[in-house]
């Protein structure tokens, strides 16, 4: 499955903000945007800022939201054009889709510190659906679905580390979590403010690619 394999903090400096994509490292001050708040490349320190309008605008917040759940772009298409043909509105029913991705799912429920790991979780066939083995990142859950660490991954260090640095973190409404247990279930759909903890203007992406 092809991912992105470049540096990652090049991405949240060409965005100008924190993307939270390598974990804990986000939240200490090694973060990049911390130590050089301008865009990557010789020239970024004394390049002038420009405007966005129009068509860079909406560039700009598609590229922010495929790097944030670590898509590339015929991936990121696709889901688009599913999202698209959906009942409901669009740029909701995207994000939606983004945030049930199985690797998502792992994030938010605090048994990643990032996306990135969470998917090398599920790669590794550490995570099972309703029981079964499930080791496709794409995966789309469904609500009602039980996501659960496999019986025999549960003393994993990197997951029991992952669930401990996130024990901070607030579960989303639209699933219910057992952390001591290393499971959740999908109780319901994301609601649009609990969607992403990074702010998306979805529109701007649907413009984009209805044009």
């Amino acid at each position: 499955m092809a991912r992105y394999r470049g540096p990652v903090c090049r991405l949240c400096r060409r965005e100008g903000m924190k993307l939270f994509l390598k974990g804990e490292r986000c939240h200490s001050e090694k973060c990049a945007i911390e130590k050089r708040n301008f865009v990557p490349g010789q020239h970024g320190q004394s390049k002038k800022t420009k405007k966005l309008v129009g068509y860079g605008l909406q560039l700009r917040e598609k590229q922010k939201t495929k790097r944030i759940y670590g898509l590339l772009e015929t991936q990121f298409r696709n889901s688009f054009e599913k999202a698209a043909h959906a009942k409901g509105i669009t740029g909701e029913n995207l994000l939606g889709m983004m945030e049930r991705r199985l690797d998502s799912v792992i994030y938010r429920m605090g048994l990643g510190t990032s996306r990135a790991q969470s998917r090398q979780i599920v790669r590794h066939g550490h995570i099972e659906v309703n029981g079964k083995k499930v080791d496709i990142p794409s995966f789309i859950v469904k609500p009602g679905q039980e996501v659960a660490v496999r019986e025999t991954s549960k003393n994993n260090p990197t997951i029991l580390g992952a669930r401990d640095a996130t024990a901070h973190a607030p579960s989303p409404s639209w699933m219910d979590v057992d952390r001591d247990n290393l499971k959740g279930r999908i109780t319901g759909l994301p609601k649009r403010d609990e969607l992403v903890q990074i702010p998306i203007n979805e529109q701007l992406i649907v413009e984009l690619y209805s044009k």
